[in-house]
């Protein structure tokens, strides 16, 4: 029986939809992720000294923690920001059906 360790949302924010795309298309294509959610989003944020309010592009990103080294690369590969968000949050609970679909989706830990 599968458990919830070791599976996780990644959290990447990009500037717009065709980045977030093309973030997303090449996580899955290389089986880093089983699934990407882009979501439209407004973010205020401090960046050199400056006040900023963007529109920029939330990733949801499903997948195995174990491949986070190997995302996080390819996310600074194509990621246009000089510091991007990439967080790993935990699944704490979740269906047994989901965890075993993002288990077939991602490259297995060998």
């Amino acid at each position: 029986m599968e458990t919830p360790a070791g599976y996780g949302v990644v959290l990447v924010t990009a500037g717009n939809m065709q980045e977030a795309e093309a973030i997303a298309n090449a996580l899955v294509e290389a089986k880093l992720a089983a699934c990407v959610s882009l979501l439209p989003i407004h973010s205020i944020y401090t960046w050199q000294g400056e006040l900023h309010k963007e529109q920029e592009w939330q990733l949801l990103i499903k997948t195995d923690l174990a491949q986070f080294p190997a995302m996080e690369a390819k996310i600074k590969e194509l990621h246009s920001y000089e510091v991007s968000e990439i967080i790993a949050l935990p699944i704490v609970a979740s269906s047994q059906a989901y965890l075993q679909w993002i288990s077939q989706q991602v490259k297995s830990k060998e």
